[in-house]
């Protein structure tokens, strides 16, 4: 089957948040002019073959950073060039900005059909030091905004575990979310990468520990479930059934095409990424000729490793249906062995609880012993 996932990169951002590892650069009105009529022309060129999208995902970044008008003119070429299916998912990430009401609502009539807000606390003072540029009104403002533009899907990014933060402050945050009508939350623990200035400046020691981690984190599954929102992955959760389509079929290893530097794909059998260079990609005559192979895709291992992300885990019968000559015996066993309050191994599969989310690198690690 030919890829049915789309990804495009937007390496823009009006002010990189110090916490920050992903690519991106200054929006620079000239450079992204130039970026937009470069991915313009590589989705003319396209090097594999591609059915009718099921979901596209405009990502970064800050997406919204070009604007509703470029972004328009690229959903205008990926139609033109490949399609999308009546159903299919548009998301836009986008950060909460004053008066952006007629943007979405511009991007909402180019196709665009759900919107990635990063909320990431209801504290202005947390904001600040999480040097966001927006106040929790903004946010109320913003998903507000984008209701009254036509979209019905909306996800709000919650960090936990950032420096004075306090248990209160999920409950807050989360009240938020089910009052403002959303459908969807990803709440992800900081992690200080490295070369940020967060972790230049040791922001670590002002973070909770290991311990702390673990408390906020339960905090927020508890509190989520409360208000109605199921958690579907180890940081993702979603009422009305709004699961975020586009990244559940990353981790269920099906294939996506990704465009523009950083950019990775999984498609053809085979992982390719674009350099982190938006300069070379700029100056490529054609950018595709920049993808690098980064091995293949696709095992055994990588299915496994990538659905215990999932509360629904591996099921016996889907990995029978995939990989029908491999005994699952060994990873039955495995899976027994390990401590009921981490992972759950029964007539259905194996899928880790909510402890095990928490040391899911570990018990994934110990599971992919099994092979």
């Amino acid at each position: 089957m030919a890829c049915q996932s789309l990804y495009l990169h937007i390496p823009f951002c009006v002010q990189k948040c110090p916490y920050c590892d992903f690519y991106s650069l200054p929006a620079q009105e000239d450079l992204m002019d130039r970026y937009v009529e470069k991915l313009l022309a590589a989705l003319e060129r396209l090097p594999f073959p591609m059915e009718p999208l099921e979901t596209i995902y405009f990502g970064g970044g800050t997406p919204s950073a070009l604007g509703a008008k470029r972004l328009n003119r690229i959903l205008e070429a990926i139609h033109r060039h490949i399609s999308w299916k009546p159903q299919a998912e548009i998301t836009v990430e986008c950060n909460p900005v004053l008066a952006m009401e007629e943007e979405l609502r511009q991007l909402r009539e180019g196709g665009a059909n759900r919107i990635s807000m990063g909320m990431q606390s209801v504290s202005d003072q947390q904001l600040r030091v999480l040097g966001r540029r927006h106040t929790a009104r903004m946010t109320e403002e913003g998903v507000e905004a984008a209701q009254r533009a036509g979209f019905q899907r909306i996800s709000l990014d919650l960090m936990l575990a950032t420096p004075g933060q306090t248990l209160e402050d999920i409950h807050r945050a989360v009240d938020t979310c089910a009052r403002l009508g959303v459908g969807h939350v990803s709440a992800y623990l900081l992690k200080i990468e490295p070369g940020t200035p967060f972790a230049q400046n040791h922001m670590e020691t002002q973070c909770p520990d290991e311990d702390g981690q673990a408390d906020f984190y339960l905090e927020a599954v508890e509190a989520l479930a409360a208000a109605g929102f199921q958690q579907y992955e180890i940081s993702n959760f979603q009422r009305w059934g709004q699961i975020a389509q586009h990244n559940w079929r990353y981790w269920d290893c099906q294939e996506y095409l990704g465009l523009g530097p950083a950019a990775h794909s999984f498609i053809q059998g085979q992982r390719r990424f674009f350099p982190r260079d938006l300069e070379g990609f700029l100056k490529a005559s054609n950018p595709w000729n920049l993808l690098r192979e980064d091995g293949l895709g696709g095992s055994l291992e990588e299915y496994v490793m990538l659905r215990l992300r999932l509360s629904e885990g591996v099921r016996w019968d889907q990995l029978a249906q995939r990989y029908p000559q491999y005994d699952p015996t060994p990873l039955r066993r495995r899976a027994g062995e390990l401590p009921s309050q981490l992972i759950v191994a029964d007539q259905q599969g194996i899928r880790l609880t909510t402890q095990g989310f928490l040391v899911s690198n570990t018990v994934i690690g110990t599971l992919l012993e099994a092979f």
